[in-house]
């Protein structure tokens, strides 16, 4: 888990969590520039995996392994905040120097705000189940479950909230239903990263 003790400790994990919310945007920019499909969410992977490697702050890959409240408010929050701004830098550089890119978000967009919210919330879930394993495997250095868990989370329709938002910001579709769904997955995320502590407890 993150700490903050100094200012330095905050620019340090407001840094980590924009590049990890760009290197999350840059897998949603190839699995939506190669076709999606199976293609799609396995180059995707390519994201997560740098996030893991380099050690950057990612919300679905922080909300499992929080310990308090204080953690929850101190750092999770921040984390999800500048994961947020780099989606959106990434969004705006698109927007400008991949105009096509933005009726491949529109249709995503579209398609998340057809649902209701507790379908949204459903999703992401176990969308979120799948990012804390993938990340518990990786740090003993178990890679293929990580390699796995974005395709299976991509080809089974299950949101994340952090890819969401990429895709949200990047689209030009304005529709509050939109909004109310990033909301609960974003929620259900949350509930879903930290599922394995019904049976489990932290090391």
């Amino acid at each position: 888990m993150f700490k903050i003790n100094t200012i330095s400790d905050y620019c340090n994990l407001s840094l980590s969590s924009i590049l990890a919310g760009i290197c999350i945007s840059i897998g949603c920019i190839v699995n939506l520039m190669s076709g999606g499909g199976i293609i799609g969410a396995v180059l995707f992977t390519f994201g997560l995996i740098t996030v893991v490697h380099y050690k950057y702050a990612l919300y679905t890959g922080t909300a499992g392994f929080v310990s308090s409240f204080s953690d929850i408010i101190n750092v999770l929050c921040i984390v999800f905040i500048y994961n947020v701004i780099g989606c959106i830098i990434m969004a705006q550089l698109m927007q400008y120097a991949m105009p096509d890119i933005i009726e491949k978000c529109n249709v995503i967009a579209e398609a998340r705000s057809q649902i209701n919210i507790w379908q949204a919330f459903i999703r992401a879930i176990f969308c979120g189940f799948l990012m804390t394993t993938a990340v518990k495997f990786a740090r003993e250095g178990k890679w293929l479950p990580l390699i796995w868990a974005v395709p299976v989370f991509i080809l089974a329709g299950f949101y994340h909230s952090i890819a969401d938002t990429f895709y949200i910001f990047c689209s030009n579709l304005q529709n509050p239903n939109i909004f109310y769904n990033w909301l609960m997955t974003i929620t259900g995320n949350f509930v879903g990263c930290n599922l394995h502590r019904l049976k489990y407890k932290d090391n």
